[in-house]
């Protein structure tokens, strides 16, 4: 039987610093996306939080301020910018859904400018300058996949990207890539110490989550060196070094650590089928011995 002409697809990921003012990195984020549709990606994924700085390195009421509806401007303007390219974008946001009640959310918009959907980040940390329980409501909206004009697809962000359960979950939905906006970086103080292993694992695992169910990741991630007014301390060193995975957890390519740049990878979405069916990893799950994962601890 003859093989059919690969299905190439290419992605575009966004790796900017950020400025202080919201507006002035929704002109950004939109050209750049522009410019990755315009070089040939089909599928472009925005870093984590991209309108503002990463305001959860403290716990501020006046950062609610910067949070916006969906549908809102933010993807009024890429949903008018995925119909005149014909692309699929990512776009990650502060989500205000009501008074009181804020999400970080991704919003997926298909290659005709429609919403396809959201997804509402599920795992949400709390750790030193990275705050984010005072700002974001844990996801309601579960682990979701969504078929576009270029592929299945599935959305998970930033601390997701720790919990081997949340990629699983969404590639059992026929993901084929898994995109993970990002906005991670070092402590200054603990880079020179730490920060190798700190990235290695951040790597390791995401690549891993490529290899457990034979899918593209996808992580675009941002670069800087920020410290907000009024916080003082060191602020937070981002890492950048988006990169993409292939279905074996191959870094296929990676962006620098400390320049803006656009990713653009092809890939061969029938090499998740090939893989899946060579490494029956899906098969062979013994989904009959797992129930105790729905408990915190087997005690």
């Amino acid at each position: 039987m003859k093989r059919s002409a690969p299905q190439i697809v290419k992605l575009g990921l966004i790796q900017t610093d950020v400025s202080v003012n919201p507006n002035v990195n929704l002109k950004k984020t939109v050209a750049l996306v522009e410019r990755a549709a315009k070089q040939g990606a089909q599928i472009i994924c925005t870093q984590e939080l991209f309108r503002s700085q990463y305001f959860c390195q403290s716990e501020d009421h006046k950062n609610f301020e910067l949070a916006e509806t969906i549908p809102g401007p933010s993807t009024d303007a890429f949903q008018k910018l995925a119909k005149k390219h014909k692309v699929v974008i990512v776009v990650s946001l502060f989500e205000k859904r009501a008074a009181g009640v804020y999400h970080n959310t991704a919003a997926i918009i298909d290659a005709d400018g429609s919403l396809l959907g959201i997804y509402r980040k599920m795992h949400i940390p709390d750790d030193p300058l990275f705050y984010e329980k005072f700002y974001f409501t844990p996801g309601d909206l579960g682990f979701k996949a969504w078929p576009t004009r270029y592929g299945k697809i599935g959305v998970l962000v930033c601390w997701d990207q720790w919990y081997p359960e949340a990629a699983r979950l969404t590639a059992m939905q026929g993901a084929q890539i898994l995109f993970y906006p990002t906005a991670i970086g070092w402590h200054p103080s603990e880079k020179e110490k730490y920060g190798p292993k700190q990235h290695g694992a951040w790597e390791t695992i995401q690549r891993a989550h490529a290899v457990a169910n034979g899918c593209y990741v996808a992580v675009a991630n941002r670069i800087g060196h920020e410290i907000l007014d009024g916080v003082g301390g060191d602020g937070l060193e981002f890492w950048g070094q988006s990169f993409v995975a292939g279905t074996s957890g191959e870094i296929i390519a990676k962006a620098s650590n400390n320049k803006e740049e656009i990713l653009i990878v092809p890939v061969d979405l029938d090499n998740v089928d090939t893989t899946r069916t060579h490494w029956p990893f899906l098969r062979d799950r013994r989904i009959d011995a797992y129930g105790n994962l729905t408990r915190r601890l087997v005690d």
